[in-house]
Order: structure tokens, then C-alpha cells, then sequence
């Protein structure tokens, strides 16, 4: 007679005991053994997030953190406000025009100014004129001579006084060699990279003081 379905799971299970016992004995791994019931499953828990609430209370009375930055402040990487100049002294006996805010020099450059036949005025004057890229035209035979770095007046024009014999003003020239010389007709020569920065600096209205 064959052995029913039980009795043959109740015998496997028999010999899968002995086995085990023999393998603790001897030191040997014990096999895996597989269960004829199915697996148990945990039931999945939820756990809600927790929330947590707290006050800040201000201290004045606690020290302000400080803050390192390997590469400096924040501050040192913001655009600088730039000085402005409030007025511009030309000094006759020095050959030399300055820049001014307030008492800070910030620029100076050398010039020509007027011969002693036609000297260059002195006193206190204001800027009225000022042109890009100045058209010349000759006093003595009314010939026009286009604008440009060889152009008699350079390429800055800024007109600060008006005389009878017409107008003086600082400009730009290409007759390099007379830069510090009384050798003008009354005007004040700069070198053209000269003139640029100097009429970068000035507007209408500020004040030239001429010195002797």
C-alpha cells in the first residue's frame, strides 16, 4: 500500500531533522530547508512625518557672526564710485595742467601754452565748448582742414575763454615737440592720449583756473 500524501511529508520532514543533526555534529553547513506554508507577510506600517515647531527669540545681546571669504569681502568685488573732478588749474610756469576733486589731485599732463606775443589769459574761466573731432580753420587764410589726430587742433576740443581775437581752449596736437613751450597763439596744447583723458574729466561749467 502507497503511503499517503501526509505520512510521505511527515517522513521528508523526518529525514530533513536526522540531516540537520548530522550536519551540526560534523561542523557542516545545514541546509536550507524550503517550507510548504507560504511565507508570512508583515502588514506595511505608515508612519506620518512629524512635525516640529519652534520659536526664534532674537538676542541682541548675543555676538554677530563674523564671515571669512577666502577670495576677500563681497565688497571688493562691487564697482568702485569713481572720483569726480570739480575743476581743472593750469600752472603757466610748470607747463602743466591739473586735475582736481576738491583737494585730491587725480590727474595731470604737461602742455605748450601761448607765446609772448599772444600769452595765454589768465584768471578764472568756465568751460563753454566742447567738441568731438574739432574742425580747423585757418585764421590767416580761412582754409578748412578736416578733423583727426593731425588736424591742428587734435581730436578734443574745450573752449574756456573768448577773447576778442577769438576763442582759447585746451586741444589736442599733433606738433608733439612744442609740448612744454610757450609756443601757441594763446590756446593749450596737449598730446592727442592727453586731451582724451583730459576731456573725459570735464563738462560745460566747470571752473579752469589759470596761474601764472
Amino acid at each position: 500500500m502507497l503511503p499517503r500524501a501526509g505520512d510521505r511529508m511527515r517522513f521528508q520532514a523526518g529525514q530533513y531533522q536526522w540531516a540537520g543533526f548530522l550536519a551540526l555534529l560534523l561542523g557542516l553547513p545545514v541546509p536550507a530547508i524550503a517550507s510548504s506554508e507560504a511565507p508570512s507577510i508583515a502588514p506595511s506600517i505608515v508612519v506620518a512625518p512629524a512635525r516640529v515647531e519652534f520659536e526664534h527669540v532674537y538676542d541682541p545681546s548675543l555676538p554677530v557672526p563674523s564671515y571669512d571669504y577666502g577670495l576677500g569681502q563681497p565688497s571688493d568685488y562691487l564697482p568702485r564710485a569713481m572720483p569726480q573732478a570739480d575743476r581743472i588749474v593750469l600752472r603757466l610756469g610748470e607747463r602743466r595742467v591739473y586735475v582736481y576733486d576738491d583737494e585730491q589731485m587725480l590727474e595731470s599732463f604737461p602742455v605748450a601754452i601761448g607765446a609772448s606775443n599772444t600769452p595765454t589769459p589768465l584768471g578764472q574761466f568756465e568751460i563753454f565748448q566742447m567738441i568731438v573731432n574739432p574742425v580747423w580753420q585757418s585764421p590767416w587764410t580761412g582754409e578748412i582742414f578736416s578733423p583727426g589726430p593731425n588736424s591742428a587742433l587734435g581730436l578734443r576740443w574745450i573752449g574756456f575763454v573768448e577773447l576778442p581775437g577769438g576763442i582759447i581752449g585746451f586741444h589736442g596736437t599733433p606738433t608733439v615737440d612744442s609740448i612744454g613751450q610757450a609756443a601757441s597763439n594763446g590756446c593749450v596744447r596737449l598730446r592727442n592720449e592727453d586731451v582724451l583723458a583730459l576731456y573725459a574729466h570735464v563738462s560745460i561749467g566747470m571752473t579752469v583756473v589759470v596761474e601764472p
